[in-house]
């Protein structure tokens, strides 16, 4: 498959499908592997990719080939019905010296092209992941700032992969603690760390997702440290109230709060990206 360069600093990395598991109620791990992926220049924690997939019956994603920093706007002018479909989605665990990474899939029936193809994914699935070639930690949105003494995680189970990798990076002996919901008790999974972490964990059940449960725990929350820094991500509804929380009712400096909204309950990924280009 011929990978073709993007910008300076990211590239298209070939792979198929290594191995599929079950990592919880309602997440698969695919692990990927490629020659390419010995060049994955990840920075850990929260590392994000863009993940293309084929449509059904195609042998292998169609991308832009040799698209250089336009990529994206020669990946809009394909036909929708043949272009590769596009997913953003986190890193949950790095092996170069394997050329191997594995990434969390939430499923979630067939609601959805990426969920249907993590249902079905079998060993030598072709993929390309759009990642980092160089060093470069602007994909990685986890950034402690000077003088932190403690880190908060706040996440669902979109974002727990995340989680895991920040816990995964995480000094040994740093104080943290992470909340994190998820739909079911099956979703409750270890997470290794050398942080001395205590993690919560919050079983919403039938409720629906981007409820209060989170933000309302964390009203009745201990915070770690004299100086923390927290960390939010999941759906949309959901992240704006823990942030809100925290900076408008704890006081919580607004540069030591980041914050993502991976999904939006309601709106498919292609929703969110073009009301952001609309604005």
């Amino acid at each position: 498959m011929t990978t073709a360069a993007v910008a300076l600093r990211y590239r298209f990395h070939a792979a198929r499908v290594a191995a599929t598991r079950r990592v919880g109620a309602s997440l698969v791990r695919v692990t990927f592997h490629g020659a390419d992926l010995a060049d994955f220049a990840g920075g850990g924690r929260d590392q994000s990719v863009s993940l293309f997939l084929p449509h059904p019956g195609q042998p292998a994603p169609v991308v832009p080939v040799e698209a250089g920093e336009d990529w994206y706007a020669a990946w809009r002018a394909l036909d929708p019905q043949v272009r590769a479909v596009m997913r953003s989605y986190t890193i949950r665990a790095q092996r170069p010296e394997r050329a191997e990474v594995d990434i969390d899939f939430v499923r979630h029936g067939d609601t959805g092209p990426a969920t249907r193809w993590a249902g079905r994914a079998r060993p030598g699935d072709p993929v390309l992941l759009l990642g980092p070639a160089v060093a470069d930690e602007r994909s990685v949105r986890f950034q402690p700032p000077t003088g932190t003494d403690a880190v908060l995680l706040v996440a669902d189970e979109t974002a727990l992969p995340a989680v895991g990798g920040i816990l995964d990076w995480l000094p040994a002996g740093t104080p943290a603690r992470a909340f994190v919901e998820v739909p079911a008790a099956g979703d409750i999974q270890p997470l290794a760390t050398g942080a001395r972490a205590e993690v919560t964990w919050l079983v919403r059940g039938a409720t629906a997702p981007g409820g209060a449960l989170l933000a309302d725990t964390l009203r009745a929350a201990r915070l770690p440290g004299a100086s923390p820094y927290a960390w939010i991500a999941g759906e949309s509804a959901m992240v704006r109230a823990a942030r809100r929380h925290l900076v408008g009712e704890r006081g919580l400096d607004r540069a030591r709060v980041t914050f993502a909204g991976y999904w939006r309950r309601g709106a498919s990924e292609e929703d969110l990206r073009a009301e952001a280009e609309t604005a």
